[in-house]
């Protein structure tokens, strides 16, 4: 089975750089956050891995209840990511990623019974798995 989709992005100068997909949509100056000592004022790594990650899981909900009777659309699910970065005890670094899902139009329990089943299909989620601490928020509106 072949690639369902595939892309490139490349970056130059690291955190305080730049980064450009091969089709030029994505196009974006880096700067370190002030928070590590940078200048901030630009995107950096973790926004946008909150980001990809966020609306890919959104998706992922979505996804998994196409055929349920309880289906969620598109303006039925607000993803918010979180990405932490921490030392680790090699003298590298690792993220903790929290996601804030909130599905409109169903109950807690079955809320939750879907976010289940979109972190298991989401390949943010599966390409992290054992490796990234991911805490999962769910509520309803």
């Amino acid at each position: 089975m072949g690639h369902l989709y595939t892309t490139k992005v490349t970056a130059i100068g690291g955190r305080s750089g730049t980064v450009r997909s091969e089709d030029g949509i994505l196009d974006l100056q880096l700067a370190m956050p002030k928070e590590l000592g940078g200048k901030g004022g630009a995107t950096n790594p973790e926004q946008l891995f909150a980001a990809g990650y966020a609306a890919c899981f959104g998706n992922a909900v979505i996804h998994v209840t196409r055929a349920q009777v309880d289906r969620v659309r598109d303006e039925d699910v607000e993803v918010t990511g979180e990405v932490g970065l921490l030392p680790d005890d090699r003298g590298g670094f690792r993220l903790t990623v929290t996601l804030g899902i909130a599905i409109t139009g169903v109950d807690q329990a079955a809320a939750e019974k879907i976010v289940q089943a979109a972190h298991a299909v989401c390949p943010y989620s599966n390409a992290v798995k054992g490796n990234v601490d991911v805490q999962l928020d769910v509520t309803t509106r």
